[in-house]
């Protein structure tokens, strides 16, 4: 690997990290089954959040981001339906809320299988990252990368966004986030829920706004 082979995957890695870290579904997703169903679901999800990741990931590099990005009904569609699940994920987190926590207690935790289902959903459901995707390696990557160079991206993707959701999981399932947590369960929920519900409702009016811009 040369020096050009080697800036375009930094460029990518900083910028795709600085992405991931920025508050998000995903990380209100994560951080929630950390606090409610323990490490080990919230590890489960994290990996599902580098494995959602992916198509979107596949889609930029085989171009049919930018084919979303062209056909406006398309986007606007994905993004409607998106939107659609996070609202309903909001529902069920403030239908919950007022449930009692009791550590040691399963029944109101998520299962590994569960969790990951969960948060794999929530990172597909966003097709804006298609778009970020699309964007930063039309900027970065050069007209024709090599298989073995896509690859490499592709593994990168997986692992900013399994590592990084990874620390979140094991940070909020601490024993003193989680103690808080336990206190002050209702409130928190309902924050929660009401972001989901925020970041949907977004996402279905940047679709409608869209729409209207395209056939004005």
């Amino acid at each position: 690997m040369t020096i050009a082979d080697a800036t375009p995957l930094a460029v990518l890695a900083l910028a795709h990290l600085l992405a991931a870290m920025s508050p998000g579904a995903s990380f209100l997703v994560i951080s929630r089954q950390a606090l409610s169903s323990g490490r080990g679901p919230a590890l489960a999800g994290a990996l599902a959040c580098g494995v959602g990741a992916l198509p979107w990931a596949i889609a930029a590099v085989l171009g049919l981001a930018l084919v979303l990005q062209q056909a406006q009904w398309l986007y606007a569609a994905l993004k409607v339906l998106g939107g659609l699940y996070l609202l309903y994920l909001a529902a069920m987190v403030w239908r919950h809320a007022a449930s009692p926590l009791v550590v040691g207690d399963a029944s109101d935790a998520e299962t590994p299988r569960a969790a990951f289902r969960t948060a794999f959903l929530t990172q597909i459901a966003n097709p804006k990252v298609a778009g970020f995707f699309a964007s930063i390696f039309v900027t970065v990557l050069p007209p024709s990368p090599p298989t073995w160079l896509i690859a490499v991206i592709l593994i990168n993707v997986f692992l900013i966004e399994a590592v990084w959701y990874a620390a979140v999981a094991v940070f909020f399932s601490a024993a003193r986030p989680r103690a808080a947590y336990i206190r002050a369960k209702p409130v928190i929920e309902r924050i929660i829920a009401g972001l989901l519900g925020l970041l949907g409702g977004k996402l279905i009016a940047a679709a409608v706004r869209e729409v209207r811009m395209a056939g004005s």
